[in-house]
Formats: C-alpha cells, structure tokens, sequence
C-alpha cells in the first residue's frame, strides 16, 4: 500500500520557491520604476512602501494560486486515479495546517500594523505633513515660513524654499515670497532643496497635487494647508486638481520643474526683478490670500463707501481691520 505523500509540505514547498522567484523579479524589475518615482522625499518613501507591501502580498497571491492548482491537478475528478478527498473528522483533524494558517495570517496582520504606524512617524506623517497644524516640521521650515511674512524674506541655497500655492477656478497660481512675493503660472522649484508648500484657495475648494513629487495638500478658502518635500531629482511633473472643483475640474493642471539651483536662482531673481515695480507695496505672504476683500479691482467687495468688507460674506473677514 502506497503511503499518501505530504500535499501541505509540497504546497509550502512550491509556494516558497515561487514567491522567492516572484519578488527577486517584482523588487529589482519592476520595484525601481514604480509611480510616483524617487524626484523627491516623500515620493521616494511612497515607492518603498508600496514595494515592501507587494513583496509582501506576492506570496499571499502566490499561495492561494499554488493552493488551487494543486488541488485540481490532484483531486480532479476527471482523474481516474484521483484519490478521495478526506472530509469529516479526518479533515479537522490536522492541526498543523491549521496551527500554520493562524500563525503566518497573524504575522502578516501584525507587521502590517506595525510597519504602517512605524513609516508614519519615521516618514514624518502622511502626505508630506499635509494640514493647517503639522504635527511635524523639517529644520529651518519654521524660521522660513516666519521670515517669509516679513519684508526682510531671502532664500539661499541650503535653505527651506517657502511656495504659496494659490488654488482658484480652474488654474493654480505659485507665489515665492523670499523672492518679493511675484506669482508665476509655472512651479520651478530647486533640485536638493526643502520645500514649503502652503495652499489655500481664492473661492471653492481645490487640491493640489503634484504627483511626481507625491505632494497632496487641500486647497481650502481662508485656510492655509502646509505640505512638506526635499527635491532629490532634477526633472518635469505634473500638478492637478484632486477635489472636484466646478465644470473645467479636469482641465486645472499644468506643469513643474526641478531645476539645478543656479538656474532656479537665476530664474527667481530675474522675475522678481522684472516684477518689482508690481509687488512693491505687496505683502509677500500672507496666511489667507483673497486680493479683492477691499473691493479692489472690481470686486465682489465694497470700496469702502460704508465698510471695506462685505457685511454678507466672511470672505476675507480675517484680516478685517481693527
């Protein structure tokens, strides 16, 4: 009489085998080249633990497919010769298997858990710090951002570049105030820098997203979210509206760069001089940005016949004077 060979040994052994095949393929194939890329910190980090979770969930796929291929190469009952699959008693009765499936489906559950928690505050938060408050910063953000509201504002190289983000139907609009506070349609940004990104919105909400960078900030009227990334490769990428903001939502994107720092340095220092003599006697930055709650230009606001705010509308009522 033949002895019944081991079907859950050859079903680990074939699954281990398979799966050490899949993610050697998976991690140095395809791993290097998965979205959003490394053009930055937080991209970089995003494509680590997307790899880590597929190494993972490889052997899992792999598993069950192993699993299901075996049973109908063996116990097919188009074989003639298949033997009778054991049920009753008999099938509840082999604690190794179930013993295995409990503590491997454990493991699993548990290092996933710990390792989402742990990328989280080693990587700084989710979305780059993304929020009004952030419940962390990178060196010299604070100092930056402070010094960006006054009119002593200067970026070096080495140091955090501060960019507001201004969302309004349907374009976005970029304002460097450590360069006088001049706005530009396109965001260039310096290879190997820190960047700031404070977003805010001129009427509906918005969100801004620069893939490539794997930045996402809300984009909301009156508040002002702050995103964080350190630039790691020179490069284009492209920025998009993630919230659903009107009838032309799918057409609010355009295009960024990374540049190397001299070129950005000359970039910057060139458009804010030739636009001076138009952000003189603006602040560089502010916390909510509305340029019409005075009515300025034809706006929504009164001129100031009576109030220079609207009495029906909290737009812009923040910076209401005293």
């Amino acid at each position: 009489m033949n002895k019944d060979p081991n079907h859950l040994r050859r079903i680990f052994v074939i699954t281990a085998v398979l799966s050490v095949a899949a993610d050697l393929l998976y991690w140095f194939l395809a791993g290097p080249h998965i979205p959003p890329g490394r053009m930055t910190s937080t991209a970089s980090s995003n494509q680590w633990d997307f790899n880590i979770l597929m190494v993972i969930a490889l052997p899992v796929l792999i598993g069950v497919w192993v699993f299901l291929g075996y049973t109908i190469a063996n116990w097919s009952s188009k074989r003639a010769s298949a033997p009778e699959p054991k049920g009753g008693a008999a099938a509840r009765s082999n604690m190794k298997a179930q013993t295995l499936w409990i503590v491997i489906t454990s493991v699993v559950v548990l290092f996933l858990a710990g390792f989402g928690t742990f990328e989280l505050i080693i990587g700084d938060g989710s979305g780059g710090g993304e929020g009004p408050n952030p419940v962390w910063e990178p060196a010299g953000a604070a100092q930056a951002e402070t010094a960006a509201l006054t009119s002593s504002a200067s970026w070096a190289p080495g140091k955090v570049l501060v960019v507001q983000v201004i969302a309004q139907q349907w374009k976005f609009t970029y304002r460097y105030p450590q360069f006088g506070g001049f706005e530009s349609a396109q965001l260039i940004l310096p290879n190997d820098t820190t960047v700031a990104f404070n977003v805010t919105s001129l009427d509906v909400i918005h969100s801004f997203w620069a893939y490539q960078l794997e930045v996402k900030a809300d984009a909301n009227p009156q508040e002002n979210n702050v995103a964080f990334t350190t630039t790691k490769q020179l490069g284009q990428f492209t920025v998009r509206c993630s919230e659903l903001c009107g009838l032309w939502h799918g057409a609010m994107y355009d295009f960024g760069k990374v540049e190397t720092r001299s070129n950005f340095t000359n970039w910057a220092t060139t458009t804010e001089s030739a636009n001076s003599a138009n952000t003189a006697d603006l602040p560089a930055f502010a916390w909510t940005y509305v340029p019409d709650a005075n009515g300025a230009a034809g706006g929504y606001y009164p001129d100031g016949t009576v109030t220079p705010y609207s009495t029906v509308e909290t737009y812009g009522a923040k910076q209401a004077a005293s």
